[in-house]
């Protein structure tokens, strides 16, 4: 479930689709081009702990650093 405030910075795929579609949008196409499976989105700090941020300054920065950039997502909508 989308958190209305995005708090962690995460934001769901469900979430941006159903403001779009909501938007008289479609969805077009999606792709997994910026998706980073390591990246398990339950980090103390959000998605800031991770680089190139590093939120928790050097509390576990090895492993941050090991995750790398946040998962993400690629949509792509047209108005019909």
């Amino acid at each position: 479930m989308q958190d209305a405030k995005a708090s962690s910075g995460y934001v769901h795929v469900a979430y941006v689709t159903r403001l779009a579609l909501a938007a008289g949008f479609v969805l077009a196409g999606s792709s997994e081009v910026n998706a980073n499976p390591k990246d398990t989105a339950n980090h103390p700090g959000g998605v800031w702990a991770l680089p190139p941020t590093f939120g928790n300054k050097d509390k576990d920065r090895d492993r941050y650093a090991a995750i790398g950039e946040s998962d993400r997502f690629t949509l792509r909508f047209v108005k019909p």
